[in-house]
C-alpha cells in the first residue's frame, strides 16, 4: 500500500475525493480491488472507504461505531449542521441569480463576475446576499458586494465545496462534496430526530 500512501493520508485528513478535484484518485478509488485493499489496511484504524450512492465522491467512514467514534461523529455532524443553512441559502441564491433550473451538482461551473453583476442589478438578491455574507459561517465584515462574494466563494473553497482551477481566473467548479451535502439534507428530511445511538445511517455522515 506504499504507493497509495499520499491518497490514504488525504482520506484520513478528511478529504472528499471526486472527479472534479482529483480525477486520477477518483478513478483509482472506483476500482473494487483497491477498495478491498484500502479497507483491509484501514480496518485497524476503525475506518473504511465510503461513497455516496452515485459514487461521485469518496471519503472515510467509521468501520464500527465505538463510543469514541460516536463522540467524534457527533462533533463533526454538529459542525456540518452549523454550515448547512448558509450553504443551502448560497445554493438557492446561485440558482435564482444565474437562472438555473436544477440544483448545483459536481462539475458545474460558476463565473464569479457574472454572479456579482447579476446580484448588483437586483435589490432583493443584494440584500439576501448581504445577510448571507455576514452569517457567522462566512463572517464577512465588508459592505462591498464584490469583496463579500469573493470571501464567500473562498470560504466554500476552503471547505472543499468549490475548486478554483486557476488562481488568476475568477471561475469555480462545484466539487462532489456538494453531492455528499445533499445526501445529508435528504437524511435530515427523512428523519424526525438525529440520534447518535443505534442508527446505521449515521456512520456515513463523517
Amino acid at each position: 500500500m506504499l504507493e497509495q500512501g499520499p491518497l490514504i493520508e488525504r482520506l484520513l485528513a478528511g478529504d472528499f475525493i471526486c472527479e472534479v478535484n482529483d480525477s486520477d484518485a477518483h478513478r483509482r478509488l472506483s476500482d473494487e480491488q483497491l477498495q478491498e485493499k484500502l479497507n483491509h489496511y484501514l480496518r485497524p484504524l476503525n475506518r473504511r472507504l465510503a461513497s455516496n450512492d452515485d459514487q461521485s465522491v469518496y471519503f472515510l467512514a467509521y468501520q464500527e461505531l465505538t463510543q469514541p467514534a460516536r463522540e467524534q461523529l457527533a462533533s463533526q455532524f454538529a459542525l456540518t449542521i452549523q454550515s448547512l443553512l448558509p450553504i443551502l441559502e448560497w445554493m438557492q441564491l446561485i440558482q435564482e441569480t444565474l437562472g438555473r433550473d436544477t440544483a448545483l451538482t459536481a462539475g458545474d461551473t460558476l463565473q464569479l463576475q457574472e454572479f456579482i453583476l447579476k446580484t448588483e442589478d437586483n435589490h432583493g438578491l443584494r440584500q439576501r446576499f448581504n445577510q448571507l455574507a455576514t452569517d457567522r459561517f462566512f463572517n464577512s465584515k465588508s459592505e462591498a458586494l464584490d469583496l463579500q462574494v469573493k470571501l464567500v466563494f473562498n470560504r466554500l473553497k476552503e471547505h472543499g465545496y468549490l475548486l478554483q482551477p486557476h488562481s488568476d481566473r475568477q471561475y469555480y467548479k462545484i466539487t462532489g462534496k456538494i453531492d455528499y451535502l445533499m445526501d445529508i439534507i435528504r437524511f435530515i428530511r427523512d428523519e424526525e430526530q438525529l440520534p447518535l445511538t443505534d442508527e446505521p445511517t449515521q456512520e456515513e455522515l463523517i
